[in-house]
């Protein structure tokens, strides 16, 4: 261990607030990416469930037993889904069932005690039997459950059967069977598998994932954000409309990101998640520009999208007696959602024709028309100067996007924000997230662990601190990606902040400090200023200080970013005294390579400990390489 650094000095005005913290201002933002919906928080198992992820051959299904299949599309079930799975079952037999099987998203998880709900539709030829439905090892030596479904029919038809786990070993080598003993043929389409959700929803969420974001308490949930909202085009766009309404009313649509959506985590599903964590939802409208470089051109052409957007928000907010408000409620929330935001597009200085204050002055009118009290927040932050929106144009909030690798985030973090304009639009700092060497879109960031190490944790909490340090100005804020599932094949970006296979999931030292700031937040910022001359000219410390008014509790933040232990004189200037013992809480680790994995989700988690004799004046030393929080009652 390096020798102990000499002393800098914090001095806290506890007297006098610099701010005020919105409630909202920690929040999360997701995206369909790393299969961080289908194949991620999104409760459903079965991979390709409506035939449609690829044009010419049933990827992810393969026979079993005597068995052919195909795509097949002149038995649609509906416009909506044309495409079914034929099974070719002539040599059926009892002895020598014949089926398909699915192998789900890197396989089916298999839970001990544990009740799945399947359900498809079907239809037969020729004759007429049941199907068995199973959970089966993939070398097919267990069953770990299975159900039978009354006899098919020759016309399409929904079946529902239940699956129950007894006293199995948990395993994700396990595939969905579905097999008949007779012969003819079979066609099905909208396979489905569920296993027990978060509150037991129906179309429901994973649920140790979904209690993994729960802990980190967000104000707000950014949907849909990232390139999954303007898609490659404008017809793989997130078209909200075709995601609301019943499964089979769904078609999904390919992704940005290499592999199709179904679409079962709509519009709806987003704003219940987002309700299920205590959340507000933050909404994001099609602006009309899509990755491939085309937009839509302000004016009469723009206007359906303008009205698509005012119908996604009556859709998000209103009553019973508007159109879309009435969808809602038949979709099955009667309640109206809270909307305080809504952005207009996604990093839209991509669009290199210069549409974009048009067509964002355009939708924001229209917005501002009907609903008056609606923050609208802009695509293009003040971080692409050349585009920023002035003048009439002028948004409530927008819209800055920072990936830095972990150097750059520690040399910006003490001034960024510090020396920023307080003139202009408040600030949305609706993607970040530190690297640790190479940047995550260079090709050879592919083989890197999905998650961060705690050297980006460390330059997660300094660019933390700038943010909530200048929360006056600093509206809003969420770390991105939020999800990654681990599985080779299954990502196209890191870092990722919290990452899953099939059975476990685990938090990234990121996800511990960015819980840590979220659940000693406050409510106002306190006015405080950090002497580092006596230890040289780059700060080793970066800090925040908020206070909740309510209870008067002090949050200190304080992040040591050198190997070496970093003594902080701390005064607490306008208090009397300091209640003791103070809670401290600490995440450290002596490598900066160090992380969590799946086989070793908790190697870097907050610790607890206790500061006694506490006085207005003290000093406490910071480990090495450490994020801490010391929560001060003073009087």
């Amino acid at each position: 261990m390096a020798q102990a650094a000499p002393a800098v000095s914090l001095v806290i005005q506890a007297h006098k607030p610099a701010g005020a913290v919105n409630p909202l201002f920690a929040g999360m933002m997701i995206e369909e990416i790393n299969h961080s919906m289908d194949g991620g928080l999104y409760g459903e198992l079965i991979q390709n469930r409506a035939m449609r992820d690829a044009p010419l051959r049933p990827v992810h299904w393969s026979p079993v037993g005597p068995a052919q299949i195909g795509l097949d599309t002149t038995e649609p079930l509906s416009d909506t889904l044309p495409v079914s799975l034929r099974l070719d079952a002539s040599k059926a037999s009892t002895s020598q069932p014949a089926g398909v099987a699915n192998e789900g998203y890197w396989g089916i998880p298999v839970r001990p005690n544990a009740t799945y709900r399947a359900s498809f539709f079907a239809k037969a030829s020729l004759s007429f039997f049941p199907v068995t439905v199973s959970i089966v090892s993939t070398d097919g030596s267990s069953v770990y459950a299975k159900a039978e479904t009354p006899h098919l029919s020759d016309d399409w038809q929904p079946y529902t059967v239940t699956l129950t786990t007894g006293n199995v070993p948990s395993t994700a080598k396990a595939r969905f069977v579905l097999t008949v003993d007779h012969p003819g043929n079979v066609w099905f389409t909208l396979v489905s598998l569920f296993p027990p959700t978060w509150n037991g929803r129906s179309n429901g969420l994973r649920p140790d994932l979904m209690q993994m974001l729960v802990d980190l308490k967000p104000g707000f949930l950014r949907l849909p954000g990232g390139n999954a909202l303007e898609g490659d085009s404008f017809e793989r766009r997130f078209d909200w409309k075709k995601t609301v309404g019943p499964l089979e009313a769904r078609p999904g649509h390919q992704g940005p990101w290499g592999y199709r959506s179904t679409d079962g985590m709509g519009l709806l599903e987003y704003l219940q998640w987002a309700e299920d964590m205590g959340a507000e939802p933050l909404l994001a409208v099609y602006a009309g520009y899509s990755l491939n470089g085309k937009h839509i051109t302000p004016g009469p052409d723009l206007e359906p999208y303008v009205q698509d957007a005012l119908d996604e928000i009556e859709y998000v907010s209103g009553s019973i007696d508007t159109k879309w408000g009435a969808q809602r409620v038949k979709d099955g929330h009667p309640a109206p959602f809270p909307l305080h935001y809504v952005e207009i597009g996604n990093e839209d200085w991509f669009d290199r024709s210069g549409s974009y204050n048009a067509r964002f002055a355009q939708i924001r009118d229209a917005i501002k028309a009907k609903y008056p009290d609606l923050k609208c927040i802009s695509a293009v932050g003040n971080e692409h100067p050349s585009q920023r929106i002035t003048g009439g144009n002028l948004p409530d909030l927008v819209d800055e996007h920072y990936y830095k690798s972990a150097k750059d985030f520690e040399a910006i973090s003490p001034a960024y924000y510090d020396n920023y304009p307080r003139t202009g639009p408040k600030i949305f700092v609706g993607e970040w997230a530190a690297y640790e060497d190479i940047i995550p879109w260079d090709p050879r960031s592919a083989p890197l662990a999905r998650t961060p190490a705690f050297k980006s944790a460390l330059a997660d909490a300094c660019w933390m601190a700038g943010m909530e340090r200048n929360a006056d100005i600093v509206q809003l804020q969420c770390y991105a990606p939020l999800l990654v599932n681990i599985n080779p094949g299954a990502s196209q970006w890191r870092p990722n902040l919290i990452g899953y296979d099939a059975l476990n999931v685990f938090g990234s030292p990121s996800y511990y400090a960015i819980k840590l700031f979220n659940l000693h937040r406050g409510d106002t910022i306190l006015k405080a200023s950090l002497d580092t001359s006596a230890a040289g000219s780059v700060p080793p410390v970066q800090y925040s200080v908020t206070q909740e008014s309510k209870n008067g509790t002090i949050y200190l933040k304080l992040v040591n970013f050198s190997a070496a232990a970093q003594p902080v004189k701390v005064t607490l200037q306008g208090v009397n005294s300091v209640s003791h013992p103070a809670l401290v809480e600490t995440l450290s680790a002596s490598n900066l390579a160090d992380t969590n994995s799946i086989t070793d989700p908790k190697k870097i988690v907050p610790v607890d400990s206790t500061l006694n004799d506490i006085q207005p004046v003290f000093t406490y030393t910071l480990a090495p390489y450490s994020i801490t929080v010391i929560q001060l009652h003073a009087r």
